[in-house]
């Protein structure tokens, strides 16, 4: 800086005397406008610039006060040059930041053209601490001589007044946001009993401090590696919306979770990760994005995306600042909410652990001993057979059989499992079912049935598609998989907002996690593990596959696997590949819980009585609570036959065909299915003509004539010749 005298001293001192105790703001705007005088430039605005933060701050425009300072990274920026060179540098304004343009546009009221910058150093420290900016200044190499003069004359007395308000501001500015990130914690911990409330509350707070227009909110699924979204800005809470789950590593937001670090995008649609579909179906225009990782002591939890900077052309320096302040707070309420949230659930637990204990009573030993003690040979004809119906077994038999697989598959003796202790935990899991219609003891034993067929007949074992333990896993997991299942589905559970939906409707699949968790306590009541004999790596594998198995048999797990499942299949199964292996498993626990409907038409008719009985109770009581059902459920309205081709054609048949494109001997299952759906098309007719007597619904499935009248009229039609079910089976078989 020039050390010549002072070319004015009396204008000078005058400035500083105006500067003395003005806040930091009027005096930036005091020497603006003291510089556009002197130097006769159309408009003059300092650029303070911050080292430690390595940014650029701009707090007034000539005579303007910003509502929101305007804050620039040195780095990637037009004037990096003018700030690291220490020379003066002139550039078309066109250049600059949009924003800074639409500022100084504003302040002359007319389109700038010329940028005169001129560096002021630091008296001691060395570095640049200011740029001082003329627009439009006069031009000539005399004149622009003259205007760095003046500007580091004026400087050379009123620089180290400037910076000390400076550092009083960013003093002062940081104390208040201190103050908001506090108040918005405040806020936000009153929240932590409701998660979802918990959520709407950070989206909310997250945009006032950042001035934008959308903020959208997902939290890290580490078991599927998804990001999941459940609430969505804009949208009431009496509102259901679907969550959303996106990849982690796809798109913005999954960039983030990957990387764990902040993007600002100014441009969205000139981004490679922005994806333009959500906007063209939606209407809505994104035009830039902050988008940052929510992390707690352990790592990422979530991302928060802001979209649309509210009077700001875009997100600045500023808001990163605040946005990468706040996740901390994000996160240490998300962790605090899910630590209530798990209390809550226990004592959740406890009360329904209570509650079902006063309605099962405790297995008395007798009943155990009774079960030892059978001297039956139980030999029933086929039970290794496919076509065998397990519904065929006499009740009081089915825990004798049901011990007979596990000794028939060699479980007790590999696995070193007690007799007693089975008995016991059999018993045990049979009181554990309620007498719904359908989802009872009889279908716990007929899926474990299959499983057992699918383990003995498909060789599973040995030919490595399971080893021994994950075969006992299955086992056990098709037996246990509906525990204590009360007739209702997981919709009417979150609808009705029972306890079973307060404690797991976040996570989804309710009634299979409660199913899930029965099963656990009966593991853990004394006497009854029957996993007690494994090893610790081994038990842990047993109950994450436990785990895996019962959660898979909820059909919309089984809707969203289902093209995998297909492309693993159509691709050649890779037995070593333990995400096929996992595809696998959920495909064969599917097939079990579906599989009455690959045994013959009277089997099929008896589970349609069944189902709809159990589908018509819960209709009814959603009408008694006010509620319309669905028309699978409303009895009033359900068109049986329709309802049973829809399902076999829709699911059960591509279920069992990829079974059998891995298993060629489970073909005649398939075109077991398509007999039974035949059968069907012509149970259409006979219910139609039932109809006209008065006869509707489930009344003409209990009908006695309505079975045979169906194998009648089938058998006319010349597509079977003969009405006897096992019959034609032998004869698809044949083919």
């Amino acid at each position: 800086m020039s050390s010549s005298l002072v070319s004015d001293s009396t204008r000078i001192l005058s400035l500083i005397e105006e500067l003395c105790d003005l806040p930091y703001t009027e005096v930036q705007r005091r020497l603006n406008k003291y510089i556009q005088n002197a130097t006769s430039a159309k408009l003059a605005f300092l650029i303070l610039i911050l080292v430690e933060s390595e940014e650029m701050i701009i707090h007034v425009i000539g005579e303007e006060i910003l509502d929101r300072e305007l804050r620039l990274p040195i780095s990637n920026n037009v004037l990096y040059e003018a700030v690291t060179s220490k020379t003066s540098l002139a550039m078309n304004v066109a250049y600059l930041d949009e924003e800074l343009v639409k500022y100084i546009n504003r302040a002359i009221d007319t389109k700038a053209n010329s940028l005169l910058t001129i560096p002021i150093q630091h008296p001691y420290k060395h570095y640049t601490a200011l740029l001082v900016c003329l627009v439009d200044h006069v031009d000539g190499d005399e004149a622009r001589h003259t205007s760095m003069e003046i500007v580091e004359e004026c400087f050379r007395f009123c620089l180290g007044y400037l910076l000390s308000s400076l550092r009083c501001y960013e003093e002062a500015r940081v104390r208040q946001q201190c103050q908001d990130l506090l108040a918005v914690s405040r806020k936000l911990f009153t929240h932590l009993g409701d998660f979802s409330d918990l959520l709407r509350e950070i989206m909310a707070e997250v945009r006032k401090l950042t001035n934008a227009e959308r903020c959208s909110l997902f939290l890290l699924d580490p078991d599927q590696q998804d990001l999941v979204a459940k609430v969505f800005d804009g949208i009431s809470t009496k509102e259901t919306v679907n969550e959303m789950r996106i990849p982690i590593g796809q798109g913005i937001a999954g960039h983030v979770a990957t990387t764990g670090k902040l993007l600002n995008i100014r441009d969205a649609y000139n981004h490679p990760l922005f994806y333009r579909g959500i906007d063209e179906a939606t209407g809505f225009k994104t035009r830039n994005i902050l988008c940052f990782p929510i992390r707690d002591e352990n790592g990422i939890v979530g991302v928060a995306q802001l979209c649309n900077k509210i009077n700001g052309l875009y997100f600045d320096v500023f808001d990163e600042e605040i946005a990468t302040a706040f996740s901390i707070y994000c996160g240490i309420s998300i962790m605090h909410s899910i630590v209530y949230k798990k209390m809550q659930d226990a004592q959740a637990r406890n009360k329904l652990s209570n509650e079902i204990m006063m309605y099962h009573m405790k297995v008395e030993e007798s009943a155990v001993q009774a079960l030892l003690n059978c001297r039956d040979d139980h030999n029933i004809k086929d039970f290794n057979k496919f076509h065998f119906s397990p519904r065929n077994v006499p009740y009081k038999h089915i825990p004798c059989y049901t011990i007979k697989m596990f000794m028939n598959l060699c479980f007790l003796a590999r696995w070193k499992i007690k007799m007693p202790t089975l008995a016991r935990f059999i018993l045990y899991v049979k009181k554990g079912y309620r007498d719904a219609p359908y989802h009872n003891w009889t279908h716990a034993f007929s899926v474990a049935h299959f499983a057992y067929l699918l383990i003995k007949n498909m060789q599973l074992i040995e030919e490595s598609y399971m080893t021994s333990l994950q075969a006992l896993v299955f086992l056990v997991s098709c037996l246990c998989h509906d525990i204590d299942h009360r007739g209702t589905n997981n919709s009417f559970q979150t609808k009705c907002g029972t306890v079973l939906a307060s404690l797991y409707s976040s996570e989804g699949s309710v009634m299979e996690r409660h199913h899930l968790a029965q099963t656990m306590c009966i593991l853990n009541t004394e006497g009854c593990n029957i996993f007690e004999s494994l090893d610790s790596d081994e038990y842990s594998e047993a109950l994450d596959l436990l785990r895996s198995n019962i959660l898979a048999t909820d059909l919309a797990s089984h809707f969203r696997s289902i093209k995998r499942q297909e492309e693993m299949i159509r691709d050649k199964y890779n037995r070593d590949d333990p995400k096929q292996q996992k595809l696998l498993f959920e495909m064969l626990m599917t097939c079990c819980d579906l599989s009455d409907q690959t045994k013959d038409w009277k089997v099929s008719k008896k589970t349609a009585e069944q189902i709809y009985d159990e589908f018509f109770s819960q209709g009814d009581l959603e009408k008694s609570m006010g509620s319309a059902p669905v028309e699978m459920m409303d009895r009033e309205r359900a068109s049986i036959p329709d309802l049973q081709i829809q399902f076999i054609t829709n699911l059960v048949i591509p279920l069992f065909t990829n079974l059998s494109l891995l298993f060629p001997s489970a073909q005649p299952l398939v075109h077991t299915l398509e007999h039974n759906r035949s059968l069907w098309q012509v149970a259409k007719s006979v219910f139609q003509r039932y109809s006209t007597k008065g006869i509707k619904g489930i009344d003409i499935l209990l009908d006695p004539n309505f079975e045979n009248e169906v194998l009648e009229i089938f058998a006319q039609g010349g597509q079977c010749s003969t009405k006897d079910p096992d019959a034609c089976r032998d004869l698809q078989e044949a083919e």
